[in-house]
């Protein structure tokens, strides 16, 4: 049975960090790339960032270009993202994502991946 779990979500003022980390069981975790999307009250849900499961290769959304970090620890099944610079419009439930695709490839599409978490709440303030 695999399992994706987030923590280290919370309340944070603008311009400050959170680390999110995703710890998966289940499967093989080097065989999958991995990626983090968001989704806020009202909205769909959003790219984040991803990062090949030979960790190589990352992508980031535009909006978080330059202020997230994401990065993977193969042994020990985590990953993690790491948001500087926080703004109110990072506000969101945030979801980690394993898709089979070995090597050093990512992708922005939901439909590519094929476990997720359950989410984790970030909440930035004013």
């Amino acid at each position: 049975q695999v399992q994706l779990v987030e923590s280290g979500g919370g309340l944070v003022q603008a311009g400050g960090s959170l680390r999110l980390s995703c710890v998966a069981s289940g499967l093989t975790f080097s065989n999958y790339a991995m990626g983090w999307f968001r989704q806020a009250p009202g909205k769909e849900r959003e790219f984040v960032a991803a990062i090949s499961a030979s960790p190589g290769t990352t992508d980031y959304a535009d909006s978080v270009q330059g202020r997230f970090t994401i990065s993977r620890d193969n042994p020990k099944n985590t990953v993690y993202l790491q948001m500087n610079s926080l703004k109110l419009e990072d506000t969101a439930v945030y979801y980690c994502a394993a898709g089979r695709r070995a090597g050093w490839s990512t992708s922005r599409r939901p439909v590519e991946y094929d476990y997720w978490g359950q989410g984790t709440q970030v909440t930035v303030s004013s």
